[in-house]
């Protein structure tokens, strides 16, 4: 199949751009994969012939609106040049109603993948909320990241969806590493509750605690933190991260899907994560880690999981539980999906 991706992707940064990174890089093994990105950005010497991009104005409001309409009129020129089979547009939203714009003009089937704050937040805003149902209702199939999301889905208008869940991408373990820390991994902004983590750390003074991720919170986390805590902003590092990490602690108040959670798990890390979203799916309770609602329950199960023993076994299961997300089985269940819609 000829098919063109479309949405946030290397050099860009975060969620969106690492799953696409990973899928587009297994389906190419069979298949013939362009994708369409927000630009300027520089694309990697290797595929650069296979991506396009849509310069648009980097100012809030304006920038997904641009991508929208532009994005829709460059789908079409590439579509009359390369004859595609099928467009997969990346978060519902914007991005996704270039896709249903430009299936108006061309009739080519669309897919549409729902990562998390697409339908979590976006489809709470005015506009926001008229691009995702549009998109919803318009896609010949929708693809959720998690069940979480896929009843959400379902209640905006969706017709056809389909869970397939992130994989996650192997990480190399530091071998003689010293387990020492307990560890935050995100954006410091409002939603993911990194306060949370800090309060946390105050609770318990003799342990070491590591913020990964920057934002808009930082200076003021900071300022008032603990000396327990450190903060190295953002790194791409996640392995050696985790290879000194002895619990990840994911306190979010929503969360899409919670690839983090596999990531550590994948490196033997036991995880502590909030009782919602799609949270629950990934943690087995009492198994590759706990979930907790209040704070004194977080407190209690995050000492559970420093108990040396209890902490091993779970990192054991965690392994385990990681393996059955591979990227190659996502691949597969999406090219299912391509070909219930496209043959």
């Amino acid at each position: 199949m000829r098919i063109l991706m479309v949405g946030h992707y290397p050099p860009h940064g975060g969620g969106v751009s690492r799953h696409l990174d990973n899928l587009v890089r297994e389906l190419r093994k069979r298949h013939e994969i362009h994708v369409l990105t927000y630009g300027p950005v520089k694309p990697r010497e290797f595929e650069k012939k296979f991506i396009y991009q849509v310069k648009v104005p980097h100012v809030y409001g304006l920038r997904g609106t641009s991508f929208a309409f532009l994005g829709a009129k460059k789908i079409v020129q590439l579509h009359r040049r390369f004859g595609f089979d099928l467009i997969h547009a990346h978060f519902v939203g914007t991005t996704s109603f270039a896709g249903v714009l430009a299936k108006e003009k061309t009739g080519l089937p669309l897919v549409v993948t729902a990562h998390g704050s697409d339908l979590e937040h976006t489809a709470k805003l005015t506009l926001g909320r008229f691009y995702v149902r549009k998109s919803l209702r318009r896609a010949n199939a929708v693809i959720a990241v998690s069940h979480h999301l896929a009843k959400l889905a379902l209640s905006l208008g969706a017709g056809n969806v389909r869970v397939i869940p992130n994989g996650v991408e192997k990480l190399e373990e530091v071998k003689g590493s010293e387990r020492r820390f307990i560890t935050f991994i995100g954006a410091l902004r409002k939603y993911k509750s990194p306060e949370t983590f800090i309060e946390l750390a105050r609770h318990l003074p003799g342990e070491e605690f590591l913020v990964v991720g920057d934002g808009p919170l930082r200076e003021r986390l900071e300022i008032n933190a603990p000396e327990n805590v450190h903060f190295i902003g953002y790194r791409r590092n996640v392995n050696e991260i985790l290879s000194r990490s002895k619990l990840l602690v994911l306190p979010s108040e929503r969360e899409g899907f919670g690839l983090v959670i596999l990531e550590a798990n994948s490196l033997g890390v036991p995880a502590v994560g909030r009782r919602t979203s799609a949270i629950p799916e990934l943690i087995r309770e009492g198994k590759n880690g706990l979930t907790f609602e209040s704070f004194e329950e977080l407190l209690e199960n995050v000492k559970k999981l420093l108990e040396p023993k209890t902490n091993r076994k779970a990192g054991k299961i965690g392994r385990n539980v990681a393996k059955r997300y591979s990227w190659e089985r996502v691949a597969r269940e999406v090219e299912a999906v391509y070909e219930s819609i496209a043959g």
